[in-house]
């Protein structure tokens, strides 16, 4: 009976294989009918192959069909234009699950470039997001942009001139980013209200910040929690900031590193982080107004370690920075708000920190910059916090490669 049982699952996993399809779209006349009747066409299994070429398109594209593969020829060799779009929305909109996206580029779309929302076990493998005009604050959003999903992998992807972030994971669980390479965004990789994120081996260069780990009030997903940031590389994060006025990331310091902000059991270890003019790494508080009675706006269980750290800091934009580096000569590479507790935050937050000198601002509480009492120390804190689990990602996705 098991053999039976068996044969059986071989031979349905095998006609399903058998009744996968190959839709292929190429070049020419008609490109934008074709290539979205291709994807509103795909059944579970089939693949959507983007022949090499340009594609001039007038409209967003979507896809809400499971376990569908859409590939290019390559990310300098498939290319999605949205140049002409008419809509101000996304250049692809995936909101089915299983689905894998590789091999092309998107440029110039006038909102994000791919996004997809409840899309679980979504990969994005070996993509290009680009706006070639530069940074521009009428640029797209987002480069890349799951939201609401579980088991996101994105590798090997590269994102130019997101006017918020290049690479963004929202309100998700269990993440992998790996392999990318995020510049001229404001913000270059962001993690934001998600839990368990494994961000490594990245390049993050000439953004206004290059790493980012936020958690906000208000929002249908919070308690952002256990990532480890690790093996990137993370230097000349030198763009001024474009993003629109209003906007979260509009408040992050030209200059900034990886900026850790009210998240929880977040790692950062083995990174390379240099010439950031403003810090290296910043923990700080969530300082704007909120009334969310369950939001925690605090850092906490922030483990900072055997990174390489070069110059750094030597021009801080934070509030308050100019005055402190006028007072102190030269500022630490790592700051520390030195906010430890908080009405909604129980207990007394743990930082460990043993990549010195820290600038501890010791404020009282969240932007009270005016009241801060800045010391300089070796290290901050020695209590123990356990580092996250690896993220593992189910079979076949975790053994996909860009």
């Amino acid at each position: 009976m098991i053999r039976f049982a068996a044969a059986l699952v071989a031979a349905t996993a095998l006609a399903a294989t058998a009744q996968a399809k190959v839709l292929a779209v190429t070049p020419g006349a008609d490109a934008q009918e074709r290539l979205q009747t291709a994807l509103l066409d795909a059944k579970p299994g089939d693949v959507v192959q983007i022949a090499a070429g340009r594609y001039d398109l007038s409209d967003g594209l979507s896809l809400d069909v499971a376990k569908v593969t859409v590939k290019g020829a390559g990310p300098d060799q498939t290319i999605l234009s949205f140049k002409g779009q008419r809509g101000a929305g996304e250049g692809l909109l995936v909101t089915s699950d299983g689905v894998t996206l590789r091999d092309f580029a998107v440029e110039d779309s006038r909102g994000d470039g791919i996004k997809s929302k409840g899309a679980d076990q979504i990969s994005f493998l070996n993509l290009r997001v680009e706006w070639t005009g530069g940074p521009k604050e009428t640029n797209g959003a987002y480069g890349v942009y799951p939201v609401e999903s579980t088991n996101v992998l994105i590798d090997k992807v590269t994102v130019k001139g997101a006017s918020d972030a290049g690479i963004y994971v929202g309100q998700s669980k269990n993440i992998i980013v790996r392999n990318s390479r995020a510049e001229f965004n404001v913000a270059g990789i962001e993690i934001e209200n998600s839990m368990n994120a494994d961000v490594h081996d990245n390049t993050t260069t000439h953004n206004t910040g290059g790493i980012l780990v936020f958690d906000l009030p208000n929002l249908p997903v919070m308690g952002g929690h256990s990532h480890r940031i690790y093996r990137n590389t993370v230097v000349d994060n030198d763009t001024p900031n474009f993003a629109p006025k209003g906007n979260i990331v509009a408040s992050v310091p030209m200059g900034t590193g990886i900026m850790v902000m009210a998240n929880r059991d977040v790692h950062v270890f083995e990174n390379r982080i240099d010439g950031n003019a403003t810090a290296a790494v910043m923990l700080v508080s969530y300082t704007r107004k909120f009334d969310d009675k369950t939001y925690n706006p605090l850092p906490r269980d922030i483990v900072v370690r055997d990174n390489r750290i070069g110059k750094n800091a030597w021009a801080p934009a934070f509030e308050g920075g100019p005055l402190i580096k006028a007072l102190l000569k030269e500022v630490p590479p790592i700051m520390w708000d030195g906010v430890t507790t908080h009405a909604q935050s129980p207990g007394v937050a743990k930082v460990r920190i043993s990549d010195g000198p820290v600038l501890n601002l010791n404020l009282p509480a969240p932007g009270e910059v005016e009241k801060a009492r800045p010391t300089i120390t070796p290290t901050v804190g020695d209590a123990k916090v356990v580092e996250p689990k690896a993220v593992t990602l189910p079979r076949p996705q975790a053994n996909l490669e860009g």
